[in-house]
């Protein structure tokens, strides 16, 4: 059960959706309903604000789509974490990116991602450091069981935001990491990387948990600028993919590592990726 929430202010019926819309948005982003909480009922909503269930829904809706709220069939409708609707617009406007917003964005998450090593060498508790271990130790599992990595990756980097302690440079992250999430995913279906990674990010949890800032900024700089070298590869090859498919013309491969299936599967993925947003 999420917390009771206090009532929300009638608002003028002369007002259309749109006002609807931006009240909503203020509860959120004042903090009256906090990330996690459930919403009231519709029927209540309409009951509070003195508008239509049409209208309502209308509002709520639109919240869904930028990605305030997550509507969960039998369960209800709740409020999503900030990183969620504030990365939203920014996946829209990712899509199709070129090289030097893609090279901004992972140079971005490197500066902040290594000071957070740090910072979480010198002020994580031994509960968070020990977090950070289980999701080594997941990775290893899903090595071991043939599985993607993608998900302990995800859960091995936001455990070192939260050792951290610093709720702003936290939520930086997640919105940068889920610009980066589908890049991350390719990258990770290169043969053996998978152990390569796992490498790198023993490495960083070793520094951190020996409470050794220097040496955890300096691992994960080297693990992130590493990412920047495979991400690069794997757009490079898509886009010559791509030419290549335009062209009908079969793609020259410029680098003996380069696979023509990871190539299919990114470029699929993206289609489907931008079928689904």
């Amino acid at each position: 059960m999420g917390r009771v929430l206090k009532a929300v202010t009638p608002i003028p019926r002369t007002t259309l959706t749109a006002a609807a819309f931006e009240q909503l948005i203020s509860y959120v982003v004042n903090g009256s309903w906090k990330a996690g909480d459930r919403i009231p009922p519709e029927r209540e909503l309409c009951q509070q604000l003195g508008i239509a269930r049409t209208s309502l829904r209308e509002a709520l809706k639109a919240m869904e789509l930028i990605g305030m709220l997550d509507s969960r069939v039998g369960d209800g409708t709740f409020v999503c974490p900030r990183t969620e609707f504030l990365s939203r617009p920014l996946l829209w406007a990712f899509t199709g990116t070129d090289h030097n917003e893609l090279q901004d964005i992972m140079e971005a998450r490197t500066i902040i991602e290594e000071n957070l090593a740090g910072l979480a060498a010198e002020r994580g508790s031994d509960e968070d450091i020990a977090s950070i271990g289980q999701a080594v130790q997941m990775m290893r599992d899903s090595i071991a069981r043939g599985d993607s990595i993608l998900e302990a990756d995800m859960a091995f980097h936001m455990a070192i935001c939260n050792a951290a302690r610093n709720e702003v440079l936290q939520n930086a992250v997640q919105l940068l990491r889920n610009l980066m999430r589908q890049w991350i995913y390719y990258k990770l279906l290169i043969p053996d990387v998978a152990p390569t990674v796992l490498k790198r990010h023993l490495a960083i949890y070793r520094a951190i948990s020996s409470r050794k800032p220097t040496t955890a900024r300096s691992e994960m700089r080297r693990h992130l600028q590493e990412t920047i070298r495979l991400v690069t590869q794997v757009v490079e090859q898509r886009e010559t993919h791509q030419a290549g498919a335009r062209s009908g013309q079969q793609p020259a491969r410029s680098e003996a590592k380069q696979s023509p299936a990871l190539v299919s599967k990114a470029s699929a993925g993206l289609t489907t990726s931008r079928r689904e947003r």
